[in-house]
């Protein structure tokens, strides 16, 4: 069915950009959802758009990275849910710079944050996608990973990590019937991106190299996630969809 009812998500990064567009879908769609965010006020703000919406989800503070906050994480959803069904990591963060100006800090916070947190969580939510129905992770990764983006090469590591990470866990998961599998967008309009799109003319530049001649909405990559999250995608597994308005055939 085109729905994703008496399913329970996770997703990380879930009050911004892509992160809150997989929310609002999955919440549309039927499933049970709980969010991450690390700023509480952003989580309460989350939280009463939704209920005056008519739709309720749990949020729990928290950085990602932190294995304290993780192990906060999967304690709170433990106690509401019996089992994980879905999993988003979506939760990122990017700084462009030059190779050699990133501080020691900068480039391990972007690794930790786009590349380790994932493998850590998925380690620590085991035991309950053990016990979902037809597990569906997701990792919301980038074009950067394939793609030269001028600047950022933390972040395209990162995601050129995530990638390879998608596709070990699909193979050694997919006897407990778990799939993994992955998005990797192009520039799409977020408080991430934000920064580009303060760039008049670069990101003229990036519309006029994209065959759709637009950049992406995060709706449009909620709409894939929630695809790959449903029973519907049930024989993909170890696929990263590029979801880049053509941008990465064009370059051919």
């Amino acid at each position: 069915m085109w729905n994703l009812k008496n399913k329970t998500a996770l997703v990380t990064g879930g009050t911004k950009g892509i992160g809150k567009a997989t929310v609002l879908e999955f919440l549309s769609l039927g499933a049970n959802v709980i969010f991450t965010a690390r700023n509480e006020n952003d989580i309460q703000s989350f939280e009463e758009e939704l209920q005056n919406s008519g739709f309720q989800a749990m949020g729990v503070k928290g950085d990602v990275s932190s294995s304290e906050d993780q192990d906060r994480l999967v304690k709170a959803v433990t106690e509401k849910y019996p089992a994980l069904d879905i999993v988003v990591h979506n939760a990122g963060i990017n700084i462009r710079k030059d190779a050699t100006d990133y501080s020691e800090d900068e480039y391990r916070k972007i690794l930790n944050i786009n590349l380790i947190a994932p493998f850590e969580l998925n380690r620590k939510l085991y035991p309950l996608l053990l016990k979902g129905k037809n597990v569906s992770i997701i990792n919301v990764a980038s074009v950067a990973a394939s793609q030269d983006v001028r600047s950022g090469s933390p972040y395209a590591m990162a995601k050129a990590g995530l990638l390879q990470q998608t596709r070990s866990l699909a193979v050694e998961w997919a006897k407990h019937n778990i799939r993994v599998n992955a998005i990797s967008p192009w520039y799409t309009r977020t408080p991430l991106a934000a920064p580009v799109f303060e760039q008049k003319e670069r990101i003229e530049h990036i519309i006029n190299r994209t065959p759709l001649q637009r950049v992406a909405e995060a709706e449009e990559m909620a709409n894939i996630i929630a695809f790959l999250a449903m029973d519907r995608s049930s024989y993909i597994t170890g696929q990263n969809i590029v979801a880049d308005g053509g941008i990465s055939i064009s370059a051919l």
